[in-house]
């Protein structure tokens, strides 16, 4: 018999917000991160904006020595992971470390480091490269750094699945708690993505937003006037706990997963399938591990990145899998308000899906002005709405043709 898996901590750092509580809060309010680029001169590109974390200090959270020798990904996983563990009240040192594990997501890991040291290897030659260079860069460090610094001594693995990442991660947490394989879990994506070369590179596909000079408008997910995604850096991150695990020390339970399910496009680099095929399938084997009805689901996270053919098509998606009930539920798109956070996306909108479940609130699609035709569903716009929300489902698509859901349900006991 599968063990039942409840989220017990969470913490968010994103665009428009550090904390969970200031992150909610944001949400609620419509509040978007969005500004001009800040981290370097980004006046040569044709994107200018970006969904930067502000006033993020990493030696609030951590020991100054450790933190020069971690990238920002890392960094920012480091410090979410130990703000959900005061969430979750967990007392780390009364339990087994070997039940303690991580799962833990990034879509590019290291790339402010990689691009800092080329520059020190152009310039001053290879001698001077940092012999930190290579555990700053590679993706895996975020969840190693997360099972040092709390002694974490479970399973411990990292998910690639570029914009799908966040989620595929907490999912596969899920699945290792269901099995048996641990008792807790951190379980969640980090990314920090903006840096010159890539924003050359995003700018290059021509896949993110030019709204330059309005930059909180430029995410408008399901508006017909939409032009691309909005870069944003942030990470999101959860406790998972099985129910029996939570229940024997009275822990305070934020909602249940009930349901996780993935699939593949097999189509193209970066465009989702025709239809939203692969959405759909993903979205199905969700409701199939929860052993959910479609009517069952009261609000849908959706990607929704803001670029004409995901929200076309994840919008046919939906209605492919819900029918007319497709019509009856609330759809929104968090990334309105936070950017597209690739990695860490799908660990940030998971949280916004728990405080929803949690709090019967459901955060709008700001930026919201004029329908899009192909766009025809309730996208809750521009202002949040209170409402019973017992089922919230998230939906992760990346490039490549990752697609993943989550399912998660009121907690009742």
């Amino acid at each position: 018999m599968k063990n039942r898996v409840v989220v017990t901590g969470i913490a968010a750092i994103a665009p428009n917000a550090i904390g969970k509580d200031k992150f909610w809060e944001a949400l609620i309010n419509g509040k978007s991160g969005i500004s001009k680029i800040t981290r370097f001169d980004a006046s040569d590109f044709p994107t200018q904006i970006a969904g930067e974390v502000k006033d993020f200090n990493p030696e609030d959270y951590i020991d100054e020595k450790e933190a020069r020798r971690m990238d920002r990904y890392s960094q920012f996983a480091v410090a979410s992971a130990k703000m959900a563990l005061e969430d979750s009240g967990l007392k780390l040192d009364e339990k087994d470390p070997t039940r303690i594990g991580v799962v833990l997501g990034t879509g590019i890991g290291g790339i402010e480091t990689l691009e800092n040291q080329h520059k020190v290897l152009l310039s001053k030659g290879p001698r001077r490269i940092s012999p930190f260079f290579i555990p700053m860069l590679i993706s895996n460090m975020a969840a190693a750094n997360i099972s040092m610094m709390f002694g974490a001594k479970g399973p411990n693995f990292t998910v690639v699945t570029a914009c799908a990442t966040g989620t595929n991660a907490i999912g596969e947490a899920y699945r290792v708690l269901q099995r048996g394989d641990a008792d807790v879990m951190f379980a969640g994506g980090s990314e920090a993505p903006i840096t010159p070369l890539a924003l050359a590179g995003f700018s290059s596909m021509k896949a993110m937003s030019t709204k330059n000079d309005t930059p909180e408008l430029a995410s408008r997910p399901f508006d017909a006037q939409r032009d691309g995604f909005v870069i944003a850096e942030g990470a999101g991150l959860v406790i998972l706990e099985t129910l029996e695990h939570a229940r024997a020390r009275n822990a305070d339970i934020y909602a249940e997963i009930v349901g996780y399910g993935m699939s593949a496009d097999a189509y193209h680099l970066t465009q989702p399938a025709p239809g939203g095929e692969g959405a759909a399938q993903s979205m199905r084997l969700a409701l199939k591990d929860g052993n959910l009805q479609p009517e069952q689901i009261d609000y849908i996270n959706a990607h929704g990145t803001s670029t004409p053919y995901n929200d076309k098509f994840e919008t046919m998606a939906i209605k492919k899998v819900f029918k007319e009930h497709a019509y009856k539920m609330a759809i929104s798109s968090t990334k309105s308000m936070t950017g597209h956070l690739l990695g860490a996306a799908g660990a940030v909108e998971f949280i916004a899906c728990i405080l929803s479940v949690k709090n019967n609130i459901i955060p709008p699609t700001i930026n919201y002005e004029i329908p899009d035709p192909e766009c025809d569903l309730d996208y809750v716009p521009n202002e949040a709405r209170r409402t019973e929300v017992n089922y919230a489902l998230s939906n992760s698509l990346g490039f490549g043709g990752h697609n993943t859901t989550i399912i998660v349900k009121k907690f009742t006991g």
